[in-house]
């Protein structure tokens, strides 16, 4: 990574402990060393992100949907096209170093929620943010460990000494979500790459559908509720 302020920040930091993964940061001034993922961004703004008209975003159901697409190009395109270089596609050159861990769903949740240090008042209380919550009694004059979803400052998990403490109940609540946790603007200076009259990101939906016909679907086993209105959303699509 380079050295913004986004790729030295305490989160990703406690996401990439949690999950084993060695954060490497570029020296100052010298972006060689990032050569190969800014080229891979390149080749993802000129080859899937152009495809993303105005018309054709407006279209969108949501994330889920775009996060689909982007599946769809990345391996029906991305994964299995030669290299230039290496004369091997990207895929099967990933995969020649397998296996690879895969971490369960729980340790994905709990690495992508953030943390913060606080010490408990005389009445078991804490505050975060402007916002205040009530403890277990018996943290009173300890230090915890407050770990939450940035967007949802309501739900609180406490933690001492490495340990589960309970939840943290909301005793005054005046802000929902993390200053830092702000929704994204797109760029003003971005410009509209012109429609071309075929819908190249739906054909390659159709056609990562049919490749992935005899495989199984794991988003469909998930029973959070999403996967209706992810099929909702891609039948509209359709």
């Amino acid at each position: 990574m380079d050295n913004g302020s986004a790729f030295v920040d305490a989160w990703l930091l406690r996401a990439c402990a949690r999950l084993g993964i060695k954060l490497v940061h570029s020296r100052p001034g010298k972006p060689e060393g990032r050569g190969k993922i800014e080229r891979f961004f390149r080749t993802v703004r000129g080859q899937f992100l152009t495809e993303l008209t105005e018309q054709r975003a407006a279209q969108l159901s949501g994330l889920a949907e775009l996060n689909r697409l982007f599946t769809a190009w990345t391996e029906t395109v991305y994964h299995v096209r030669e290299h230039s270089e290496t004369g091997c596609p990207p895929l099967a050159r990933w995969e020649a170093g397998g296996p690879f861990p895969v971490p369960p769903p729980p340790a994905l949740a709990e690495a992508f929620r953030w943390s913060e240090r606080r010490k408990v008042t005389k009445t078991a209380l804490v505050s975060l943010h402007g916002n205040s919550y009530q403890v277990d009694p018996a943290l009173a004059g300890r230090s915890v460990e407050l770990i939450f979803d940035p967007f949802d400052l309501t739900v609180l998990q406490v933690r001492c000494g490495g340990k589960d403490a309970g939840t943290a109940l909301p005793h005054h609540i005046t802000r929902h979500a993390h200053p830092k946790a702000r929704p994204e603007e797109p760029g003003s200076g971005d410009e509209a790459p012109r429609a071309t009259g075929i819908d190249y990101l739906a054909l390659l939906d159709a056609q990562h559908d049919r490749q992935i016909a005899g495989r199984v679907n794991y988003a469909a086993l998930d029973d959070s509720g999403d996967t209706a209105g992810q099929e909702q959303g891609k039948e509209g699509a359709r």
